[in-house]
Parts: structure tokens; C-alpha cells; sequence
């Protein structure tokens, strides 16, 4: 003989906290009595597209306890109110991304501590303070070498003449260094020549061109956004 367990038919349960409760959307969660789930305006999901939100959205309003690992493709953040965070951390992943702090920023080898830094910048004094300061390099050995923007102290390195043609000074920006050095320490009957004219009227001490003289000298240039002069 067949045995039947109970069986509810077109039933309803006017008991609060013993079904299914809460707003449109809302996610379900089990009551603090254990009766029941029930759902609150405040944890939403969306399948369409609603208000502002994709498809597919979950919207929490109020605060979030992560004792794990998050993981997303990206973070979209309004307000930070403090970061600790460990390890390599990257920033940006083409050449026009901007990245803009207000404040000071204190670079250290360790420890948090703003007396051993490595770079500091300070908003109050608005200066830049460096524990050492290491320039790009170039030696060159070719009669005729054009200078990258990049570039900050060159050698001229060559028995023969050489021609140092200086980058573009609205390019390098006013206040922009440059230091070329006559590294070569048998020059004598040839010269060194640093050339402003190949940009235009662009001029070096209101001259085309600059010739180091003396042996091994060198000479430290300032850029003003338009010329370059000679400190």
C-alpha cells in the first residue's frame, strides 16, 4: 500500500518572518529569528537595466567587510579615506594616463618615517627634496647626435668634432636641465659644437650655437619654454 507525506495545496501564511518577504529585487537573507528570509531595499540586484545600472547589477547601500581577497577587472572609487597596501602596485597602462594627488607625498626605503626618505615633496613649502638624484646618462661617441627630451647629462666622448643639437625647448618645458660634458681628455684641435638652430629661432644665449672651449669642460643649460640659456 502506498504512503503519502503531507501535501500543502493553495496554501497562504499570514505569519510575518515565516516566508519569502522584502521589496522587488531584493536579495534574501534569513531573518536574526531563523523564521524565514525576507529582503531589504538596501541590497538590491537588477537583471535590466534600471535607474542608472546596467544589467546585471547588485547595489548595496551601506557598508561592505571583506575578510578575503576582491577580485574585479575595475574599481571605480569616489572617496578614499586611507590605503595600506603591500607589495608591487601599478598604476596607469598608457602614456596619457594622469595620475593627481593633493597633498604631500614622502617616498621611504622602509619603514614609515618622514625623516629617511628617499623622495619627499612638500605642499607647505612646495619643494621637491631628494636623498640622491641620478640623471639619465649618454655617451657619445657619433660627430653629430641629436638630444632626446629625455636625455639629462650627455658626454661627448669622440677624438673628432662633434655637433650636440639641442631638443625642442617648448617640448622640454620651461625649467627644463640639461648638462653636456667634454669627456674626452685628448681634445685638442677639435671641438665641440651645441646647436639650437635645427628648431626654428630657437636660440642658445641668443646665439645658433655654443662651442665648448678648454679641456674637458662642460656646460649646463636651463630651458625657459622657448630659448635655452647657459647657467
Amino acid at each position: 500500500m502506498a504512503k503519502f507525506g503531507w501535501a500543502y495545496v493553495d496554501c497562504s501564511d499570514t505569519t510575518p518572518g515565516s516566508g519569502s518577504e522584502g521589496p522587488a529585487n531584493s536579495l534574501q537573507f534569513v531573518t536574526e529569528s531563523g523564521g524565514g528570509t525576507t529582503g531589504s531595499a538596501y541590497l538590491t540586484y537588477y537583471t535590466a537595466s534600471t535607474y542608472s545600472y546596467h544589467p546585471n547589477t547588485m547595489v548595496l547601500s551601506g557598508n561592505l567587510t571583506v575578510t578575503g581577497t576582491v577580485s574585479a577587472s575595475v574599481f571605480t572609487v569616489k572617496n578614499i579615506i586611507h590605503i595600506d597596501a603591500t607589495g608591487s602596485t601599478y598604476f596607469g597602462d598608457t602614456s596619457d594616463d594622469e595620475h593627481i594627488r593633493t597633498g604631500s607625498l614622502v617616498v621611504t626605503r622602509g619603514a614609515v618615517n618622514p625623516t629617511s626618505y628617499t623622495l619627499s615633496a612638500s605642499v607647505l613649502q612646495g619643494r621637491v627634496s631628494v636623498r640622491s638624484f641620478s640623471g639619465r646618462y649618454s655617451k657619445v661617441t657619433a660627430t653629430s647626435y641629436v638630444i632626446g627630451v629625455e636625455e639629462y647629462i650627455v658626454a661627448a666622448s669622440a677624438s673628432a668634432n662633434q655637433t650636440f643639437y639641442l631638443p625642442t625647448a617648448s617640448v622640454v618645458g620651461a625649467g627644463g636641465f640639461l648638462i653636456i660634458k667634454d669627456q674626452y681628455a685628448q681634445r685638442a684641435s677639435t671641438s665641440v659644437y651645441v646647436s639650437a638652430s635645427s628648431h626654428g629661432h630657437q636660440r642658445v644665449d641668443d646665439g645658433a650655437y655654443y662651442e665648448i672651449t678648454g679641456t674637458m669642460s662642460s656646460l649646463n643649460l636651463y630651458s625657459d619654454g622657448t630659448h635655452w640659456f647657459i647657467i
